[in-house]
């Protein structure tokens, strides 16, 4: 006869533990996107416009290239 365990959770179903520490992964990858933009629009908003000119941007870019969208 085969016996059917329902006391394991689901594959793939988390408990409080998990989702907590997914939480917190989130709060933590947030927290590293937006400090990547801010050095980053620290780092062009620092260039002259004839050094920005020379990378192909001007000061309207900036904030499109710390934020990784497309400028073309």
């Amino acid at each position: 006869m085969a016996a059917f365990d329902t006391t394991r959770t689901a594959y793939g179903s988390t408990g409080l533990f998990g989702r907590i520490g997914g939480l917190i992964a989130a709060a933590t990858g947030a927290l590293v996107a937006w400090n990547d933009a801010r050095a980053t629009r620290k780092a062009l908003s620092a260039l002259s416009d004839r050094e920005l000119s020379d990378i192909g941007l001007c000061r309207g870019d900036i904030e499109d290239v710390a934020h990784g969208k497309a400028i073309f």
